[in-house]
């Protein structure tokens, strides 16, 4: 699948003021004044999509059988036809994980590839399912269950606590569709008050090669580590892409954020030969947020690190 990732710092700023100090009791004789009442969120009430966006439907539904037909969107993970040692592993963790094709806060097609640090999070990820007004009742249900069953599998991989939350969240994942637009920026406004227009309008006329993408931030005192991210996967895709968009996405929004053609068996590799997270990917995700790595660290000071643990992870000697 296509995906974008950008990690530039700070993309979303929010600043947070900290109050300290003491309220004076009140008389018995006062009554305190009612708290104004809460803002309201967009309402995101089932509404049946349009004709444009059935027409989406269409077109992503014969994309897939497309690809199933020529043997691609594979779900077994990887067998005996996609062999891969540590070393192979080890080079596409650094691929992966500190190169990023899509520099800087604008999305390119150039395939430029920038050297990064580290990046992930050091904070408890809660992710939270958002579902567009177009999208039906049954999907929602559907896709909130499998994005809980995926957390839980990637806290298991990472060691780090993955979950999926109602409330309080710090990764949004967004299943919208081409109708939704009003709402998912206008939810975007009020979960991120500092999104510029140019965030917010990356969410509206995507062309239909973007399937799904993913954007992190971290904070100016830390720009290696994720405070924020937000994922948009299109509800008009069938059900075996749209998991595909889900794995992927969140997956790189941990902080795998390229993709490698050498990657194999992996969905961080645009051919499209797998559809799901692969026993290769797993393993970057563990080495990833393994200890001994740290957030900030380059490709030389990570590579003989990485090595160790790619090793230690195929059961191959030092």
């Amino acid at each position: 699948m296509r995906s974008f990732l950008t990690t530039r710092t700070a993309i979303w700023g929010i600043s947070l003021l900290a109050l300290a100090g003491c309220e004076p009791a009140l008389a018995p004789t006062v009554k305190p004044k009612p708290r104004p009442a809460q803002l309201q969120g967009p309402s995101n009430a089932y509404k049946p999509p349009s004709p444009v966006s059935l027409d989406l439907a269409r077109y992503y539904q014969g994309v897939q059988t497309n690809l199933l037909t020529r043997g691609l969107l594979r779900t077994d993970g990887g067998g005996p036809d996609t062999p891969y040692d540590a070393d192979d592993l080890a080079r596409n963790f650094e691929t992966i994980a500190f190169y990023n094709e899509y520099p800087g806060q604008a999305v390119s097609s150039s395939g430029r590839r920038t050297s990064r640090q580290l990046s992930r999070w050091s904070v408890p990820v809660r992710i939270q399912p958002e579902f567009g007004p177009s999208v039906a009742p049954n999907v929602r249900q559907q896709e909130a269950a499998r994005i809980d069953s995926y957390a839980s599998r990637l806290s298991r991989l990472t060691d780090h606590p993955i979950s999926t939350v109602s409330r309080n969240a710090n990764f949004h994942v967004f299943v919208a569709g081409e109708d939704d637009t009003a709402y998912v920026q206008a939810r975007l406004r009020q979960l991120i008050p500092g999104i510029g227009q140019a965030q917010l309008d990356l969410f509206d006329e995507l062309p239909r090669s973007f399937y799904c993408f993913v954007f992190a931030s971290a904070s100016n005192g830390a720009p290696q580590t994720y405070t924020r991210a937000v994922a948009l996967i299109r509800a008009e895709h069938p059900d075996l892409v749209r998991l595909s968009c889900i794995h992927e996405e969140i997956a790189q929004g941990l902080g795998l954020p390229n993709d490698s053609p050498s990657a194999r068996p992996s969905i961080f590799n645009d051919d499209d030969e797998f559809a799901l997270l692969t026993s290769h990917d797993e393993k970057l995700l563990t080495i990833l947020y393994d200890p001994r790595l740290k957030a900030g660290m380059t490709a030389d000071e990570a590579r003989p690190v990485v090595r160790i643990i790619a090793r230690e992870l195929m059961g191959q000697p030092l």
